[in-house]
């Protein structure tokens, strides 16, 4: 059946609506990245350049680098933006956009974050780079759809408990990164570890200005959290949400994560942008040799 014209939205020249692409603008492998200025610190190694299109905080290039077609795709802050990109990123490739049917034949996308992050574990080095193997939500994104078969509930259900928040109206989720994807993008430079998705940046974080936290010792208690002899490693604010809709929608996905900060011990890096262009360099270093 036919989605309508309010279901599937599509721009006057026939792109989809946020993204403001056509089909053929992207890779089947994709980078995410928050800030948009950030796409042009990846984009820029490419051997070439394909595509150049952005709208509002959505800035897309597609370009080829040793013979890999890739795109970066900005998503800005948050999963609510996170739920547009993903979304409308598989209906560039899964929805016939002449007939508004979705196609029998699925494309499995790979989605690679490459993100900034601050560590709530003192023995997390400022400048180092972690994989969210885990990532557990707080952020309510994915209790909008029917979600269950893709969240690791044993441990949503026990983060629940550790922070007593059976009462609250937070009820977090937890997901799974890809493994396969994981290991294609693994190496001695890469530590593991539990991403918290928040769903903003102060209060959510535990940060107190002139606002104070519901929560007291918020970070104290996330850092105290062990399931399987794993713990919370890292604060951020899209993980859970690409994790859980890439899942849902067939992709695989995984978050590198640029250590910028450590809450525990109160520092931040003195050479943030060397550090995040290392993490673009080291991951697309993997891509051009293992996709």
């Amino acid at each position: 059946m036919p989605l309508s014209e309010s279901e599937l939205i599509l721009n006057p020249d026939g792109s989809i609506y946020h993204l403001n692409l056509h089909p053929e603008d992207i890779a089947q492998t994709i980078i995410t990245v928050g800030d948009p200025e950030r796409v042009k610190s990846v984009s820029k190694h490419f051997d070439s350049l394909e595509v150049a299109k952005g709208k509002r905080e959505f800035l897309t290039h597609t370009g080829i680098l040793g013979g890999k077609r890739i795109t970066v795709v900005s998503t800005g802050i948050g999963t609510d933006n996170v739920d547009i990109v993903l979304n409308e990123l598989d209906a560039l490739v899964n929805i016939d956009f002449s007939s508004r049917e979705v196609r029998k034949d699925k494309i499995q996308l790979d989605f690679i974050r490459i993100g900034t992050s601050g560590a709530i574990q003192p023995d997390i080095e400022v400048d180092s780079f972690l994989l969210s193997e885990h990532a557990i939500g707080l952020d309510g994104l994915l209790h909008f759809y029917q979600s269950e078969s893709v969240q690791n509930g044993e441990m949503g259900a026990a983060f629940s408990v550790h922070l007593g928040l059976e009462g609250e109206k937070i009820r977090p989720y937890a997901v799974d990164s890809d493994k396969e994807l994981a290991s294609l993008l693994n190496s001695n430079r890469i530590r593991f570890g539990i991403t918290l998705t928040n769903a903003g940046f102060y209060g959510p974080q535990s940060r107190k200005m002139r606002l104070t936290p519901k929560f007291d010792d918020f970070n104290q208690h996330l850092a105290s959290f062990q399931y399987d002899g794993k713990k919370i490693t890292n604060l951020e604010m899209e993980t859970a949400g690409i994790y859980g809709l890439a899942k849902l929608l067939g992709h695989r996905a995984v978050s590198l994560n640029a250590i910028l900060a450590n809450r525990a011990s109160g520092g931040f890096s003195k050479k943030p942008q060397q550090t995040i262009d290392s993490l673009i360099t080291y991951t697309l270093e993997k891509i051009v040799q293992h996709f």
